[in-house]
């Protein structure tokens, strides 16, 4: 897929940029790169091949899930204008 500088101009005004007549050329050719690249990443095939979450094989250091602060609910919802059933009440702000 290639763009025509006509795309590109559009693209920029939906993008909220602007641009000079000089950079649309090279806005063009870079943007033509990009779809250059992904065509030849859909070309690839990946049938087999297992999604990963991380491209290295990487541990996560997890801390002890420990509780660090005191039960504090009480003391905030005594400030609170409303509350019920340890819920805070809000006024509706959408009709």
């Amino acid at each position: 897929m290639t763009l025509s500088v006509d795309e590109v101009r559009h693209i920029a005004k939906l993008a909220r940029l602007e641009l000079a007549d000089g950079e649309l050329a090279a806005t063009q050719a870079k943007l033509n790169g990009i779809f250059g690249l992904i065509e030849e990443m859909q070309a690839v095939n990946t049938d087999g091949v297992e999604p990963m979450s991380h491209p290295q094989e990487l541990a996560q250091r997890l801390r002890d899930d420990t509780v660090s602060e005191t039960d504090r609910r009480a003391a905030y919802q005594a400030v609170a204008p409303q509350t019920e059933d340890g819920l805070y009440l809000v006024p509706k702000v959408i009709e």
